[in-house]
Formats: structure tokens, sequence, C-alpha cells
């Protein structure tokens, strides 16, 4: 049960909700368990949920944006895989930031604010939705703010891991970071459905003309951004009143010595191996599928099957944060490691990403669906690292994750610029 902060009042009496909590102890058993569990629980469900948004609305524009040349609008690939690739541009960008947030203003101002700020792009996309005149620039500039929720991360992820002992770290990271992957698998599943319907009656605008061959039909494209708009505002309401802040401060200058560490980097090299793999895949996966296979007669609708690979990935995040607390993280990631590099090169050399025909298409998925897998085995792996590497100090163990996990984001804009410059030029696709 959810219950609300101890409220406290000024001199004039106006309630206020106290902020920052006066002691925390998660490695003293005793404490631990007659009164941190309950408020780390508590606050990992509700900011995992809020993550589960947070990852809704980054990867948003990479299931509009295969509907935009139906209903209109006049972007060539080039320019429809930048869409894609924006918000990781942003978002990785926006991760350095968020990963210095949580020691210099608390988990509850952090999570509060940045689940309300998602609000406007996504008010924003409503708008550019419906007008097929809305230039590409401002796309773009909603393409840049959606990056707000890939930002996030870099300070959730810190907060979990100060709230917990070390002992159950793994299994906490996994199970936000997994179920939080999910939201790119949530707004890749849902958008093809809710936006055949007007769901929300005239309240946010009419139909849109969806041509497709000879099929023509009236879509709801508005539909995709404003679902997300409710919860948002809900969420952050719950998160101002019920979470809490420890106080693990420090100035920014202090968080600085993450990098005078050489392990930081080794963490930042294998966390982009492994989220910049997921995020980056995520964000193409549609695309992809739409610009390789297309092309032929009866191809496959790119939603119907982009958001199995985000699934699977998150799912085994989740599943094998559990198992990377009793193995050890090392071992899964140096395994899931070469895994990958021998998914790439079948991928590459098998014809794949050069079909013939659309009987390649399932093998191609399959192929998909297993980078996805090692990848989500490789996020969980990577994260339950980093608090033994800095089991020296909690705080460098969370700037570690907020760090590494700010330089993964980048992977939707690296993969989305190089699948976009390899499909438009002379030579075909490669990985």
């Amino acid at each position: 049960m959810l219950v609300a902060p101890k409220l406290t009042r000024n001199l004039k009496g106006v309630v206020l909700v106290s902020t920052w909590l006066k002691k925390w102890e998660p490695e003293n058993p005793q404490f631990w368990q007659e009164t941190g569990s309950k408020i780390a629980w508590r606050t990992l469900t509700i900011t995992t949920i809020s993550l589960v948004m947070s990852f809704a609305t980054w990867f948003l524009m990479s299931a509009v944006v295969v509907r935009l040349p139906n209903i209109g609008f006049k972007f060539n690939t080039m320019e429809l895989f930048w869409l894609s690739a924006m918000p990781g541009l942003a978002g990785g960008t926006l991760r350095i930031i968020h990963t210095f947030l949580i020691p210099l203003f608390g988990t509850r101002h952090v999570i509060t604010i940045a689940t309300l700020l998602k609000i406007f792009p996504l008010l924003g996309l409503i708008s550019a939705v419906q007008n097929p005149e809305t230039p590409w620039w401002i796309f773009m500039v909603l393409a840049f703010a959606f990056g707000l929720g890939g930002g996030d991360f870099s300070s959730y992820m810190p907060s979990t891991s100060i709230f917990f002992p070390k002992r159950l770290q793994g299994t906490a990271l996994g199970i936000q970071a997994g179920i939080g992957n999910f939201g790119v698998s949530l707004t890749q599943f849902l958008t093809p459905w809710i936006i055949t319907f007007p769901f929300f009656g005239s309240l946010i605008g009419g139909p849109q003309t969806f041509t497709k061959g000879d099929v023509t039909k009236d879509i709801w494209l508005q539909n995709a951004a404003f679902i997300y708009v409710p919860f948002l505002l809900v969420v952050g309401i719950i998160a101002w009143f019920i979470l809490k802040s420890i106080p693990v401060k420090a100035s920014f200058k202090e968080q600085l010595d993450i990098f005078g560490d050489k392990h930081t980097w080794f963490c930042t090299i294998t966390y982009v191996m492994t989220f910049g793999s997921f995020s980056g895949l995520s964000a193409i996966f549609p695309l992809l599928i739409k610009s390789v296979y297309g092309g032929f007669e009866g191809a496959p609708d790119p939603l119907k099957y982009a958001f199995l690979g985000p699934l699977v990935g998150s799912l085994v995040r989740v599943i094998f944060g559990p198992v990377a607390d009793k193995t050890g993280g090392a071992i899964l990631t140096h395994i899931i490691g070469i895994g990958m590099i021998i998914g790439a090169v079948v991928m590459a050399v098998g014809g794949l990403l050069t079909p013939t025909s659309l009987d390649q298409f399932p093998m191609f998925v399959g192929m998909m669906l297993i980078l996805f897998f090692l990848a989500g085995v490789g996020n969980a792996a990577t994260f339950r690292q980093y608090p033994i590497i800095f089991a020296h100090s909690p705080r460098m163990a969370a700037g570690v994750i907020g760090w590494t996990a700010a330089v993964a984001a980048y992977g939707p804009f690296i993969f989305s610029t190089l699948a976009g410059k390899s499909i438009t030029a002379a030579w075909p696709p490669t990985v």
C-alpha cells in the first residue's frame, strides 16, 4: 500500500511535503527490514511506472514516422531516418545532464519534473501530424524533445541503486530497466491499434486519410501521442506526493571523480555494446522492415513485428537481473558479446538485409529477435557489475550507471543515421 510522506508546516501554517529522508542505511539488516525495504520497493514501483512512460514517448517517433508518407507528408527516406535518429541524439545528451541530478536535487523533484515535462512534445505532435504541410524541421524539433524520455534513465537508475542494498541491486536495476524497456514495445504495439478509430472522439481533432496502394482509410495518428498524456499527469502528481529523496548529496565538481577511474570507461564500452544495440535496433526496426522488405508484393506491416524485438529484450533483462546476481555479471557480458558478434555477421553475410524475396523475412525477424535477446541479457549483466566494482562508493556507482547509460543512449542516433545512409546510398544496407 502506498503511504503519503509526512507533512510539515512552515511558519505561515502552509502544509509542505517533506522531501529528504533523515536516515538511510540499506546495508543495515534491521533498518532494511523495519524501514528501508518498504520505502525502496514503493519508490521502485512508482519510478518504474514513470520509466515505462519515458521509454514509450522516447520511441514514439519511430512508430509514427512509418505512417507519415501514407497520410500526405513528402519526407524522403533519409529524412524519416533522421526523425528516428533525433530522439537518440537528444536522449544521450540529456542523460549526461541527468547523470548528475539526483545528488543535487533528489529523487522526488527530479522524477516528478521529468515525468511532467514529457507532456509538452506529445501535445506538439498531436498538432503536427494533423497538417501535411507541417515542415520537417518542426518534426525534428519535436523528435529532439522526445529525447526527454530517453534522458530520464540516467536519473532513474542511479536513484534506484542508492535505495537498495548491494545484494539486491542487480535484481532491482534489472526489474526497473527491464520493465521500463517495455515502453518501447508498448508504443510500437499500441500505435497501430490506437490510431484506427476515434478513441477520443473529436477532442483532439479529426482523421487523416491513409493511402497505401489501392487501399484508402481514415486513421487518427494523433491518438498515438495523446494516449500517454493523462498517464503522465497522474504519475507526475503521485511522484510529487509519495516519493522521498535520499541525502546522498554531492556537488557537480565532486561527481566528476568517476572520470578518473579506468573502470568507468570499461563499463561504458560494455554498456554501449548492450544497451546501445538494444536502443539502436529498437529505433530502426520498423523503418528497416519498411525499407528492406517493403518493396515486395504483400509486404508486411512494420508495426506488426517491430514491437517483438523490444519486448524480447525487455523481458530477458528482467529475468536475467537475478541470474546476474547469482552468477556474476562479467561472465554473462563476455558470452553475450561473442554471441552478438556472431549474430551481426550472420545478418550481414546471410543476405537477410539484401533479400530477393519475402521468403527471407521470417529468418530476418528471427535473427533480429536473437540480437534483441542477447542485448537484453547483456543489459542486465553489465549493470550488475557496477555496484560491485564501485562498492567503496555507492554515489560513484550511481554516477557510473548514469554516465554509461548516457553514452549508450546514442544508440538510436548512430543506428538510424548509419542505416539511413546505407539504404539511400549506392550500395545495399549492411549491419
